[in-house]
């Protein structure tokens, strides 16, 4: 059925509203609807839908005839409602289209004097549940998602896969839609996807619904990344906080106390509501007993690639050397069984992460690569000398000690111990020679006696 067969009592039936003083109301817009565009709409809930674009504007307090600029439909003339094509509009009537303009929509405050939002944080402003949105909800956003309902936090879940069984099991409810995340206005919104995926989902993220102040958390195992990222897309009026558990569902799973806990104030409202809202979620950590360390976003970075980035290198490394248990296990090789199950467990895209996007993870593997060269250049280098000595210790036990002649001797004779006597024959004397030397003398290898004598041969 078509938009012009449906009753206009029915419509206003469904829809009856005025907005701010000074602009059509909802019946006026309706006049201006039923022209040439809306004969198009199949439905009456495309109609509607139009219908709010216009409230939607009224209540940013924008123009009309901004919106044409940002959507396909045209608001701009009184006697028809034609469509725009790219930034070149079709109206009639010219000058009232400002195509020209860029608009962009940050955020919408919902804070106004009938919102039940507004007056139910007057009341108590200093309550500390917070509303937590999740977005990634993977192992590691599961993980921390307990800790928030086990603290009486009210939590909120999206993720590109469907895991609405795993939100309902810890108690927390699951929106496959992030516009309707959105419009739930949290008032943390956690980014806890992998590095890499990071900036792709914050800007398909609807920032425009959500109210103003805003505070945005990462937990991200990189930290300057993150915190360029909110800086660039976020508005100024959003909160940024940049933080990091040093533990994760493995390591973290028995108790949390203890654990370091980095965080870095990034950008924080002047408001004491917002300070206050900040320091409730840092809270939760330190509630559950962890080791609060705040440090700058660069810092973390230099230390992490000389502690966390290497400590999955070498886990991933044993991993490939396939390590198994044995029946005489020792404690340090127990220790290397668990980093091994620890790094194991972690997806390859955290680590890719950890050395794309920590600019102090190439020089530690250039590091970790020449400590390694020169572990084996000092294995190899004790291990010539032994076989060296294997190889020249019968030639060296033959040879004896080497004795320096005081003159050298003439050619055709060769030095014989003046130990031995001349009652020797001169046969007894050749036959310790294997072969005669190149310069006409040799030493007798039996003989340990430091006077010689030459003898002709």
């Amino acid at each position: 059925m078509s938009c012009e067969d449906l009753p206009r009592d029915k419509i206003h039936q469904r829809r009856r509203f005025k907005v701010t003083s000074g602009v059509r109301t909802a019946e006026q817009t309706w006049g201006l609807a039923r022209s040439a565009s809306l004969r198009s709409l199949c439905s009456v809930d495309a109609a509607l839908q139009k219908l709010d674009l216009i409230v939607y504007a009224r209540k940013l307090r924008l123009s009309v005839s901004s919106v044409c600029a940002r959507s396909s439909l045209c608001l701009c003339s009184d006697s028809q409602i034609s469509r725009c094509k790219g930034n070149q509009s079709t109206c009639g009537r010219p000058g009232r289209c400002r195509t020209d303009r860029h608009l962009r929509i940050r955020a919408i405050d919902a804070a106004q004097h009938n919102d039940s939002e507004l007056q139910i944080s007057n009341i108590s402003p200093n309550s500390r549940q917070l509303k937590i949105a999740v977005l990634g909800f993977g192992n590691f956003g599961q993980f921390l998602a307990k800790a928030f309902v086990r603290q009486g936090h009210s939590v909120m879940a999206h993720s590109r896969s469907d895991h609405s069984l795993a939100a309902q099991s810890v108690g927390a409810s699951f929106f496959s839609d992030p516009h309707d995340l959105c419009e739930q206005h949290p008032d943390v919104i956690l980014l806890c996807t992998s590095i890499i995926s990071a900036e792709a989902v914050l800007r398909s993220l609807p920032i425009q619904r959500l109210r103003r102040s805003t505070l945005f958390v990462d937990v991200l195992s990189v930290k300057e990344f993150p915190k360029n990222i909110f800086l660039q897309f976020l508005p100024h009026h959003f909160d940024v906080l940049c933080t990091y558990p040093m533990f994760g569902p493995e390591s973290g799973k028995g108790s949390w106390r203890g654990l370091p806990f980095v965080f870095d104030k990034v950008r924080i409202g002047e408001e004491e509501s917002r300070s206050l809202r900040a320091e409730r979620f840092l809270d939760i950590f330190a509630r559950e007993g962890c080791r609060m360390v705040e440090m700058s976003c660069a810092e973390h970075d230099r230390h992490a690639a000389g502690s966390q980035f290497i400590t999955h290198t070498m886990g991933r490394v044993l991993e490939k050397l396939g390590l198994e248990a044995t029946p005489i296990n020792t404690k340090g090789y127990e220790t290397l069984l668990d980093l091994v199950k620890n790094t194991a467990s972690d997806s390859f895209d955290l680590y890719y992460g950890l050395f794309m996007y920590n600019k102090n993870a190439m020089e530690q593997m250039e590091r970790l690569d020449f400590a390694f060269e020169s572990l084996k250049k000092e294995l190899f280098g004790h291990l010539h000398d032994k076989l060296r000595k294997q190889l020249f210790r019968k030639a060296e036990e033959e040879t004896g000690e080497r004795v320096v002649l005081s003159k050298l001797p003439k050619n055709g004779f060769y030095a014989l111990p003046s130990s031995m006597g001349k009652t020797e024959e001169t046969g007894e004397r050749a036959s310790r020679l294997s072969k005669l030397p190149k310069n006409g003398y040799a030493l007798p290898s039996s003989s340990s006696s430091s006077s010689y004598e030459l003898v002709r041969t």
